[in-house]
């Protein structure tokens, strides 16, 4: 088989029967190269919108997080307040229902010492009247018709 004194030289014809300086098979594998090269920026430029994407939902994601922990916090922190602030209410209270019940106890002793100093005083009262008009029989029985509507009224 004779060469081809164009291919010794680095010259080749394609199928156009077109002068080349490169071989036909490397022709086309570059070709081919430069295709695969094509798809496969192609694809990296989809990859990089999808990934893009991704990200920004994400970050979105991440946003409402951070929004939804901050309104948890506040919520943990108003609660707390709120129990502190019942707390010292109820503490208030509590101080108030101790001030009152010893106010009561002593509106209860004062009763108790008016109650013996007026019956001290209805006593002398009534030997009063018994003394002094002991000799009438008339205030005899209208002081026994007082004594008995008191009772009656007391009971």
């Amino acid at each position: 088989m004779a060469k081809d004194p164009l291919a010794e030289a680095g010259f080749y014809f394609d199928e156009l029967n077109k002068l080349r300086v490169l071989e036909p098979d490397v022709s086309q594998k570059t070709s081919e190269l430069k295709e695969e090269c094509k798809e496969f920026v192609d694809k990296i430029g989809q990859f990089q919108k999808i990934v893009g994407g991704l990200i920004e939902l994400v970050d979105e994601l991440a946003k409402e997080a951070e929004t939804e922990k901050m309104k948890a916090i506040g919520a943990r922190n108003l609660l707390k307040s709120v129990a502190k602030q019942r707390e010292a209410q109820q503490q208030q209270l509590q101080a108030l229902i101790a001030e009152k019940k010893m106010q009561l106890e002593r509106y209860r002793i004062e009763y108790e010492a008016l109650s013996k100093v007026e019956s001290e005083q209805n006593e002398f009262i009534d030997q009063f009247i018994l003394q002094n008009y002991s000799s009438n029989p008339l205030y005899l029985l209208v002081f026994a018709a007082s004594k008995c509507s008191q009772l009656k009224n007391e009971g």
